[in-house]
């Protein structure tokens, strides 16, 4: 059985649309088997996991930047996935928070750093 995935590219992603690019970005309908994981949709398109910045499913947040939980979730028919490239800025519309998905929340909790992470600097000696 297939199930169809309605996929938005961002930025530099939206080269991996073909014919439905537009200038930065495109829309995609995807169609993929049962049981496909998000792996199995970017495969499909042909995106390489590290090009992909901030991926939403349906509206929640599920990757950042090198940290990818979200490749073993399994789709359901009709879902929405955005992927925005590197150099995509956090969406404005979640300036506030964002909702998650399990897998990044439980990925997150998981990590030494829990998301938070600080830069400090020693500046005493007068160098900026």
């Amino acid at each position: 059985m297939k199930i169809e995935i309605d996929v938005w590219l961002y930025g530099a992603l939206s080269r991996f649309g073909g014919e439905n690019a537009s200038t930065g970005f495109a829309h995609l309908k995807v169609s993929l088997d049962q049981g496909s994981t998000i792996k199995d949709l970017l495969e499909q398109i042909g995106i390489p996991t590290e090009e992909r910045g901030f991926t939403f499913i349906n509206g929640n947040l599920s990757a950042l930047p090198k940290f990818q939980p979200d490749l073993s979730t399994i789709l359901q028919n009709g879902d929405r996935v955005a992927f925005f490239d590197l150099k995509s800025m956090w969406p404005f519309q979640y300036r506030q928070d964002a909702p998650a998905t399990e897998e990044f929340k439980q990925g997150i909790s998981n990590r030494d750093d829990k998301g938070i992470r600080q830069i400090f600097k020693d500046f005493s000696d007068g160098r900026r």
